[in-house]
């Protein structure tokens, strides 16, 4: 009989949010899984350097997640960053209002993309790749730092264009593949399959906690309708927390691939049977959410698995890289953003109780590059 993993969620407001996620840690049985004696990762998860509710790790989830950690006794806590090729990522950690926390708490910040900071070394992983040695066949490549260490995963509760739904598996893609991570993209699902194996290979303990007070409905990770939801989840067992955030967006968590197939490598519970809720209850509980299409996906469908795929080697492995890197970012930050994205901001900012929290953060640091 197959073991239960457990997922702890609760629902929330922003009067009590800092207390809730210290009693989600709880119900999650951190201490279980994370070795104190080991440097803990966070590993947050920037999907825009706009603040765009929903599509981005929020202030309160991640100094949530610190004074927890610091409460049940780990007290060497780092933070890596990643850089993508749309992504500004010191823009990113500025305007979703990181800075003043990792200051206040004293948590140092590491990146990924500097020689500095950590090294990119090949890795021979145990386990049987699915996709990535071939991808990689010159070797996979991962950031010396992250061995021999804990890592704790704080993604959103967002829909996403290539993978119906992104959560804990998915925020492993920017920080153990290289900025070539983009090849993968045909093949995302075995991807984020391999990195779990890998993950448990290189980790001395992973967790996961999700913040759902402004989940994404839509074509995200980016350009999504936020949507109240008021809810957290932790768990030690990746696969299980993606199935279950999954399950509450209206998706059935094994009918996506990547929780499928992870189930079926034995890697984590997908299948809701096998997964015990703890906390509050979400029996019933559907938000109907559906990933829909925008200008973006048509892209990526194109690129990634559409009948001009057979052209991939050409423009995504050689300087015309550069041509869909621009349309991207033109899209996203001449297009979306100024014409739609920050009026969608602006009214969740001034308009909702979350927003007034994001205020708060804002009166309370110091936001080097106003929005």
């Amino acid at each position: 009989m197959t073991k239960k993993s457990k997922v702890a969620v609760l629902y929330t407001k922003p009067e009590t949010v800092l207390e809730d996620y210290e009693r989600l840690f709880k119900l999650a049985e951190v201490e279980k899984h994370l070795d104190r004696k080991k440097t803990t990762i966070l590993k947050d998860n920037i999907s825009w350097h706009y603040p765009f509710p929903g599509a981005n790790t929020t202030p309160w989830q991640m100094e949530g997640s610190i004074r927890a950690l610091e409460k049940f006794g780990y007290k060497d806590i780092t933070c890596v960053q990643n850089k993508t090729v749309v992504i500004n990522t010191f823009k990113g950690e500025d305007r979703n209002l990181y800075v003043p926390i990792f200051e206040k708490y004293k948590i140092p910040v590491l990146y990924n993309f500097k020689d500095e900071d950590m090294k990119w070394i090949k890795f021979e992983p145990k386990a049987k790749m699915l996709v990535l040695d071939k991808i990689f066949p010159e070797g996979i490549m991962i950031p010396d730092y992250f061995f021999d260490k804990n890592i704790l995963h704080l993604p959103t509760v967002k829909c996403h264009i290539y993978t119906t739904t992104t959560g804990a598996m998915k925020n492993a893609f920017g920080g153990l593949l290289s900025t070539y991570r983009h090849y993968t993209h045909s093949w995302i699902h075995q991807t984020l399959v391999d990195l779990l194996k890998i993950q448990k290979e290189i980790h001395t303990g992973l967790f996961a906690v999700m913040d759902g007070t402004t989940a994404g409905n839509g074509p995200g990770p980016r350009t999504m309708k936020p949507e109240i939801k008021n809810i957290i989840l932790a768990s030690n067992d990746q696969v299980a927390i993606d199935a279950v955030a999954a399950k509450l967006m209206g998706f059935d968590p094994m009918k996506i691939d990547y929780i499928r197939l992870a189930t079926e490598e034995g890697l984590g519970n997908g299948k809701p049977e096998d997964i015990e809720i703890v906390g509050d209850n979400i029996e019933g509980v559907n938000w109907h959410f559906r990933v829909g299409w925008n200008f973006h996906r048509w892209l990526g469908w194109m690129a990634w698995y559409g009948p001009t795929r057979v052209l991939q080697k050409i423009v995504l492995r050689t300087p015309m890289v550069a041509v869909p890197i621009m349309i991207s970012e033109v899209n996203h930050d001449y297009v979306h953003w100024p014409l739609k994205g920050q009026f969608i901001f602006k009214n969740w900012r001034n308009k909702t109780e979350w927003g007034a929290l994001f205020r708060k953060y804002e009166s309370e640091g110091t936001l080097k590059k106003q929005v």
